[in-house]
C-alpha cells in the first residue's frame, strides 16, 4: 500500500500539513489510499517529492515546480543535470557567502575600525586579516598578539589602502620571481621573504623568524591559506613557504 505520510514527513522534513498542501493544490497526490481513506505513497509519488526538493531549495514557486514536473517534453535526465548545476553554482555562491561571513567576523574580532562601505572598497572580497584567526589560536596569549589588536583598532581606510598596495606588491614581485625559475634559496627570494616578514612586523606585531615560519607552515598545512596564495598563482604558497624557511635558516634560526 506504500509509505504513510507520517513516514514521508520524516523522510523529507516536511510536515504532514505540508504534505496534505502538496496534495491538496495538485503538486504531490499519493498514489494509492487505504480503505479508510488515509493516504499512502508510492516509490514513483517519493521520486517526485525528491525533485520538487531540488526546486524548492532553488527558490522555485511551487505553481512553477508543477509546470515542470507534469510538463509532458520535459526529460528527467536533462532536468537532473540542470538542477545539478543549479545547486552546485549556488552551492559555491554560499560558500563565498560564508567566506565573506567570516573574514567579517574576524575583521570585528580584530578591532579594524571601518564601515562595512569602506571594508568593501578596500578589500573587495579579499580579507586583511586573513592569517589572524589562527594566529590567536596559537599566540593570542602572546604581547605580540595584543598589539597586532592595539595597532590595526586605530587604522583607518587610508592605512588599509596603503597595507593593501604593499601586499599586492610583494605578491607580484614573488609570483614573477617563482615565473623566472628562482630557487625559493635565491638571494631574491630570500629578500622576499625577508620584506613579506618586515610587512607584519611593521603592520601587525614583531614577527619573529620562529613565528614567520609557523606562518608559512600554515600556507600549505591548512587549504584556505593555501587557496589564497594558489588563487594567484599555482605554486606561490609553496614557494613562499620554502623561501621563508630558507630566509630563517640564513638568519640563523631553525627552519
Amino acid at each position: 500500500m506504500g509509505h504513510p505520510v507520517g513516514r514521508v514527513a520524516e523522510l523529507a522534513g516536511l510536515t504532514v500539513r505540508t504534505l496534505h498542501h502538496y496534495d491538496e493544490i495538485g503538486l504531490l497526490s499519493p498514489g494509492a489510499r487505504t480503505s479508510a481513506g488515509h493516504r499512502r505513497y508510492r516509490d514513483e509519488d517519493l521520486d517526485r517529492l525528491q525533485r520538487i526538493l531540488f526546486y524548492r531549495e532553488l527558490g522555485f514557486p511551487l505553481e512553477e515546480i508543477a509546470a515542470l514536473l507534469d510538463d509532458p517534453d520535459t526529460d528527467p535526465r536533462r532536468e537532473l543535470r540542470r538542477q545539478h548545476a543549479l545547486l552546485t553554482d549556488r552551492i559555491a555562491r554560499l560558500r563565498d557567502m560564508a567566506a565573506a561571513v567570516e573574514r567579517a567576523m574576524e575583521a570585528r574580532h580584530m578591532g579594524i575600525n571601518l564601515t562595512p562601505e569602506e571594508r568593501f572598497e578596500v578589500f573587495g572580497p579579499e580579507d586583511p586579516e586573513r592569517h589572524d584567526a589562527e594566529a590567536e589560536r596559537r599566540w593570542g596569549d602572546t604581547d605580540a598578539y595584543r598589539e597586532s589588536r592595539r595597532r590595526v583598532s586605530r587604522y583607518t581606510k587610508e592605512d588599509w589602502q596603503r597595507v593593501k598596495a604593499r601586499t599586492d606588491d610583494i605578491n607580484e614581485r614573488l609570483i614573477a620571481l617563482l615565473d623566472s625559475g628562482a630557487a625559493p634559496e635565491s638571494p631574491a627570494a630570500l629578500a622576499l621573504a625577508e620584506e613579506h616578514r618586515q610587512q607584519i612586523c611593521d603592520v601587525y606585531y614583531a614577527c619573529s623568524h620562529r613565528m614567520h615560519t609557523g606562518l608559512a607552515d600554515l600556507y600549505i598545512a591548512d587549504e584556505r591559506f593555501t587557496r589564497t596564495y594558489d588563487l594567484l598563482r599555482p605554486g606561490l604558497a609553496r614557494f613562499l613557504h620554502d623561501a621563508i624557511h630558507a630566509n630563517a635558516r640564513a638568519a640563523g634560526e631553525p627552519g
